[in-house]
């Protein structure tokens, strides 16, 4: 068949207006399997027998062990927990307080430069608002398959954050023996500590051109689909490309807004608080 210059034109108008679509429509959802391995040395007081330091991991697996839904476009994206129905429970400790510190819905904007996290905590709603955090990539060669995807090696740097619960430690008795007495104040960090510092490495695929990862990761030439830094690993189980349904991607608006330094001092107030009372209970039953 023979265009007629008028009958070309109005062909590269249809493929423009096609093309241009179809990036407007463009989605995908990524689901995240994210599992933290769990240190066993010095869980629990030397009273605790070897099956209640046993629950007491248990209870911090179910914690770190979650699955995400990474929803995203070329310029946004939502990561939240994927919402799972847990059978009534009144355990305490760990898995209790667990709850209080997981986050909830996470907003990452490329163009605005712009990270939020709608965040509940001991009743109150905060929006903890921040500048995307950057991190200085380095590109490497390596590569591997992911599901059917070709993956890209790339590893950095990061600070660590100072509640993040999957990078800290538990100090040894002696760490802990010696802070405490050049210190004329008991704290919750005196029994833990955190690296200042957690190296970083990342695989990403190009076929899906988009900068884009779970969590606050972001900023390579491709859909981010495994994460391993410190104890922790972030790995994609599935994606869906341009979905039926398509989900409407937007920054949340709810609770007091927030950076997160100033939440992280919020809560560090709180830990203080609750270790407070619960020592002065403690030595209430003493007396």
């Amino acid at each position: 068949m023979i265009l007629t210059k008028r009958g070309f034109q109005t062909v590269l108008l249809l493929l423009f207006v096609s093309i241009t679509t179809t990036a407007q429509d463009f989605q995908g959802k990524a689901y995240y399997f994210s599992k933290t391995s769990v240190d066993m040395a010095n869980i629990g007081s030397r009273q605790m027998s070897i099956d209640q330091k046993k629950q007491i991991a248990d209870r911090m697996r179910s914690m770190f062990e979650k699955t995400y839904v990474l929803t995203f476009d070329r310029e946004a994206s939502t990561y939240k927990e994927e919402e799972i129905l847990e059978a009534p429970t009144s355990q305490h400790g760990f898995g209790r307080r667990g709850r209080n510190f997981s986050g909830g819905m996470q907003y990452k904007n490329i163009k605005s430069q712009q990270i939020l996290q709608d965040q509940e905590f001991f009743g109150k709603q905060f929006l903890i608002t921040d500048s995307l955090p950057k991190l200085d990539w380095k590109l490497g060669t390596e590569t591997k398959q992911i599901g059917q995807y070709l993956c890209m090696k790339a590893t950095a740097t990061k600070k660590a954050d100072a509640l993040d619960w999957r990078t800290m430690r538990r100090r040894n008795r002696s760490q802990t023996a010696a802070i405490k007495k050049d210190s004329t104040t008991t704290a919750i960090t005196d029994e833990i500590e955190i690296p200042n510092e957690i190296e970083v490495t990342a695989w990403y695929t190009p076929q899906i051109p988009v900068s884009q990862g779970p969590g606050d990761y972001w900023g390579l030439p491709g859909l981010i689909l495994e994460i391993n830094t410190d104890k922790t690993i972030i790995l994609c189980s599935k994606i869906i490309m341009n979905p039926e349904h398509k989900e409407t991607i937007e920054a949340p608006q709810k609770g007091q807004s927030i950076s997160r330094s100033e939440y992280n001092d919020t809560v560090k107030e709180k830990m203080e608080e609750m270790r407070t009372m619960y020592e002065g209970r403690r030595n209430k039953r003493r007396n």
